[in-house]
C-alpha cells in the first residue's frame, strides 16, 4: 500500500490540483542547474548533435516519424 501523502489534496478540486502541479513544476525551473546530469547523458547528447551536424538530412520531422509509428500500430 502506498504511503499517505504529507498533505491531503483530496479537498482540492481537479482544477486546483492541476494548478498546484503547474506551480510546483514552474518552481523547479529556478533550480534547474541543481539537477545533476550524468556524464553519459551529456556524452550521448554530444554524440547525437555531432551526428546531426555531420548529416542533417539523415533525420525526419516528428510528423513523419509519428505517422510511421501510427501506421505500424494499425
Amino acid at each position: 500500500m502506498a504511503p499517505k501523502p504529507a498533505l491531503d489534496f483530496s479537498k482540492l478540486s481537479f482544477t486546483e490540483r492541476l494548478q498546484l502541479v503547474e506551480d510546483l513544476w514552474d518552481s523547479l525551473e529556478a533550480e534547474q542547474d541543481a539537477i545533476p546530469i550524468p556524464d553519459w547523458h551529456r556524452e550521448e547528447l554530444d554524440r547525437r548533435l555531432k551526428a546531426y551536424r555531420e548529416n542533417p538530412e539523415a533525420g525526419a520531422p516528428w510528423e513523419e516519424v509519428r505517422e510511421r509509428i501510427l501506421k505500424r500500430e494499425a
